[in-house]
């Protein structure tokens, strides 16, 4: 793929940790990114698959370290589930398993939540999980409900370790009911830059992805059919590229060398 294709996006998808930020600070380059194209007129979301919060909490986390940021520039996956359900399941009761942020969200989409004789039922990371929430959870995946779950991920890094996700739920509902989700929603998976693409009304060939990650952020955009750029900020070695089946159409250092390379071929035109 040749470097004049980058010329073509107008919105690029940001992972947060790892490719804009570590921890508390902003890495090398991340203003720098993000001058390059307000002035080249292109647009950017921040992609989370993290469905505990609302875009809002990651536009505060985001603000404070320097980069003052609307919540409308953080797309989560609780958010694309809330509209993938609201067009795919109208007017359907929903079970929901999650934080009382991701209830919000879905109430704002206009779902009804439900606790009992829900017609499909939805599991998000939760950070308010009781046992009781698991045992009728259990119940309406054992009935055969469609089952449904925000993203896939098994663990939440945290500055203190992993907190478990909502992988190890889904884990705990298999090992009890035998089903897994019928629908996951989150990168890897496709759905969530449908979801995306959808809101922005931006064709996919204008969408590329950047991340620090091969098998979430550069896997998700080869699902979608997208541009993929990968950064080396994070967690990813330039070595595990080559023995990765997910392989990105770009590799940068950060988000700063993309920022200059954008600037060139602006230039050159």
């Amino acid at each position: 793929m040749t470097e004049k294709i980058l010329a073509t996006i107008r919105c690029f998808l940001l992972d947060m940790d790892g490719t804009f930020y570590l921890g508390n600070r902003l890495l090398d380059g991340a203003l720098k990114f993000m001058e390059v194209i307000q002035q080249q007129k292109r647009d950017f979301v921040f992609l989370t698959n993290n469905s505990s919060n609302r875009g809002i909490a990651y536009a505060k986390k985001i603000s404070a370290m320097g980069f003052p940021l609307s919540p409308d520039k953080v797309f989560t996956s609780g958010e694309a589930t809330a509209r993938f359900l609201a067009r795919e399941y109208p007017g359907k009761r929903i079970y929901l398993v999650g934080t009382p942020a991701l209830e919000e969200e879905f109430q704002d989409f206009g779902l009804t939540l439900v606790e009992k004789d829900a017609e499909i039922v939805v599991v998000g990371f939760d950070t308010t999980l009781t046992y009781q929430k698991l045992y009728r959870l259990c119940d309406y995946v054992r009935a055969g409900l469609p089952y449904i779950a925000t993203h896939p991920d098994f663990n939440c890094p945290t500055e203190g370790g992993y907190l478990p996700d909502i992988g190890a739920i889904i884990a705990f509902v298999k090992a009890s009911t035998g089903r897994e989700p019928d629908r996951i929603i989150g990168k890897p998976y496709r759905q969530i830059i449908d979801e995306l693409a959808n809101k922005l009304q931006i064709p996919l060939q204008n969408l590329a992805m950047i991340g620090d990650r091969l098998y979430t952020d550069i896997a998700l955009g080869q699902a979608a059919q997208i541009m993929t750029i990968l950064v080396l900020s994070g967690e990813t070695k330039l070595e595990d590229v080559r023995v990765s089946p997910f392989q990105p159409d770009f590799i940068f250092e950060n988000l700063g060398k993309i920022a200059e390379r954008l600037s060139r071929l602006e230039t050159h035109g």
